[in-house]
């Protein structure tokens, strides 16, 4: 019989696994929308932006991600998890929270943001960096899809959603090519965020209203200070190699950072769009252990199957992206896009093991975590990113990740004794194995020069052995998938 529960709509129990897998569909489909969206615009801005402005963006964008990351103190997150049964009430004290976040960092970008410029030492970038403060406003509306979201309703979320990148693409790219050079960019993200906020308030069922509630406060800054601890790890991650690589070896590094982090995102927005989708569904059943347990598993494994080939395919195919999309500007990055492929596909193990604990409402894990993850990154992929530029920081950046992966599973095995990590993880890579090795195996063969029509027949080869090494493999779990998706309980049970 179908799992059912009855706090995302009124009256109206929900098909949670129905719901969840078709979310995931939704969520997918939205998820690799924007990341084309993103890659468009980031690979168009590369080839007309000079790798100077498009550096200054990667310093611009460190120095206010580094602010906002601080703001990201898990108030959706406790909104989502809680269970008032006042619904009204409970948005109101979280967008009273969030109006005042927003304040708060509205001024904190303003004065913030001119103080890089002086730590980078790059002044060009105070005015369109303080001028990212006008985004604070829309930021705290933007809140009001968290409605949507909370009751699984991914379409309506997602559909307001498309809406930022669709605008900031657009108007991005068009600027740029008008000669506006980084304030393009500045501009592009202020439209976006601002033509969404504007839909959202419209479409949110709540009326905007304040209300103060101390004791609701309280119980929000207990599930909330072990996340701002691990959001300012996270933001000393962010900007100590910025800094010693702008420092070391000039704006050039940071834009190979800066490069190479936004493929790595794509090759995450699998673990970004399931652990959205699951988030609620496990603060449903967050009383339920065994549910819990079926939700990790299930989710890491099909992760899994997207990461390990992704991740690979970067590596296999950064040196051919660097000469036939971006230009050879960019040589200089392979070897740390490459090294990002893989530390993508590793990080993907156990990768959204904090939607767990912030569900159970134990947060100081999450803390914890991201502790070790920067001590591993200051103590090892800084010093080689002195030593060795931006490829020693690839190899640094690939041990922080599999140190950080020990960490969440070690804590993992506290709520989930029994888990079979070995076996997962097996089952996850394995398709990735033989495509790797077909590729290699190719590349033995290839001719000089390596021309156009070997590396697609390279690319062809590499998809097709993982697609179907993962339909052998894992073609229960799949059907599984399928068999919610229409609307039925799957044919076959899968044990753990």
């Amino acid at each position: 019989m179908p799992l059912t529960v009855g706090r995302f709509e009124e009256g109206v129990p929900a098909d949670l696994r129905g719901r969840t897998a078709r979310g995931t569909i939704v969520n997918a489909a939205f998820t690799v929308g924007t990341s084309a969206i993103y890659v468009v615009q980031g690979v168009v801005l590369a080839a007309v932006l000079s790798t100077y402005v498009y550096g200054l963006w990667g310093l611009l964008m460190a120095a206010y991600m580094t602010l906002l990351t601080l703001g990201s103190v898990g108030i959706d997150d406790r909104y989502v998890q809680q269970d008032d049964p006042d619904q009204r009430r409970a948005f109101e004290v979280a967008f009273t929270l969030q109006v005042l976040l927003a304040a708060v960092f509205a001024v904190v970008i303003a004065v913030g943001m001119p103080l890089f410029a002086l730590v980078y030492g790059r002044e060009e970038i105070a005015g369109p960096g303080a001028a990212l403060a006008l985004s604070m406003p829309a930021l705290a509306l933007q809140m009001t899809v968290w409605v949507h979201y909370r009751r699984m309703d991914f379409v309506r979320q997602r559909r307001l959603m498309l809406i930022d990148p669709v605008v900031t693409c657009v108007a991005t790219i068009g600027l740029a090519l008008a000669g506006l050079g980084v304030w393009a960019l500045v501009t592009g993200a202020l439209l976006g965020s601002w033509s969404a906020s504007l839909a959202m308030v419209r479409a949110c069922p709540y009326p905007l209203r304040l209300r103060w509630d101390r004791d609701a406060f309280r119980d929000y800054l207990t599930f909330s200070w072990p996340l701002f601890a691990g959001a300012l790890s996270t933001v000393l991650l962010i900007q100590v190699p910025v800094i010693v690589s702008n420092g070391v070896h000039g704006v050039a590094a940071v834009a190979a950072i800066a490069l190479a982090t936004m493929i790595w995102q794509f090759t995450q927005k699998v673990d970004q769009f399931v652990t959205a989708t699951l988030y609620p569904a496990i603060c449903a059943v967050k009383d339920r252990r065994d549910l819990l347990f079926e939700a990790f598993w299930k989710s890491n494994r099909l992760a899994l199957l997207w990461a390990a080939p992704m991740g690979a395919a970067v590596a296999l195919f950064a040196g051919d992206f660097v000469h036939h999309v971006i230009g050879e500007k960019w040589r200089f990055a392979v070897p740390l896009i490459a090294a990002y492929g893989i530390s993508a596909a590793i990080d993907q193990i156990a990768f959204n093991w904090t939607a767990f604990f912030r569900a159970l409402g134990d947060t100081r894990p999450v803390a914890v975590g991201s502790g070790v993850a920067l001590a591993a990154v200051l103590a090892i992929a800084v010093p080689l990113l002195v030593a060795d530029g931006v490829r020693g920081y690839g190899v640094g950046i690939v041990i922080a990740t599999a140190i950080a992966v020990a960490v969440r599973l070690w804590y993992l095995r506290r709520i989930f004794p029994g888990l079979a990590l070995t076996g997962h993880v097996a089952r996850g890579i394995g398709p990735t194995l033989p495509a790797a090795a077909a590729v290699l195996g190719l590349r033995l063969l290839e001719p000089d020069g390596r021309p156009t029509a070997w590396i697609l027949a390279e690319v062809a080869l590499f998809a097709a052995v993982a697609v179907a090494a993962t339909l052998l493999s894992e073609r229960v779990l799949l059907r599984e998938s399928l068999g919610y998706l229409r609307r039925r309980a799957p044919l076959t049970p899968i044990s753990a």
